[in-house]
């Protein structure tokens, strides 16, 4: 059996994450200041990462590997540590940070 973060496929994902990380964090303190386009292209980009990022953690959770499984455990440690509840459904986080998107593009619609 191959090991999972050596598959081609989930090291491609892994690489879409990490340049779109990159992308959406490197805006982060100057959405405010971004043009209205500027602020929908950073909305779309991460809504595009929370996307990869939900599908990478359901492989991860189907899989048997043990380091995709101690990867989901650091996962859910580093929601912990920024206060989420020990234990919490990972997908809830999902969902709830799809909604925070979602409100984000209402606002801007509103405002145009």
């Amino acid at each position: 059996m191959s090991e999972f973060f050596e598959s081609e496929t989930v090291q491609n994902e892994l690489k879409e994450i990490s340049e779109l990380q990159e992308k959406v964090y490197s805006k982060v303190f100057t959405y405010p200041s971004l043009s209205k386009e500027e602020q929908v292209n950073h909305i779309n980009e991460l809504e595009l990462l929370l996307e990869k990022q939900k599908i990478l953690y359901m492989r991860m959770s189907l899989s048997d590997n043990p380091e995709a499984k101690d990867m989901m455990l650091r996962i859910q440690d580093s929601a912990v540590m920024m206060g989420m509840p020990e234990n919490i459904d990972m997908n809830l986080i999902f969902s709830n940070m799809s909604k925070i998107i979602q409100s984000m593009k209402k606002h801007i619609e509103i405002e145009d």
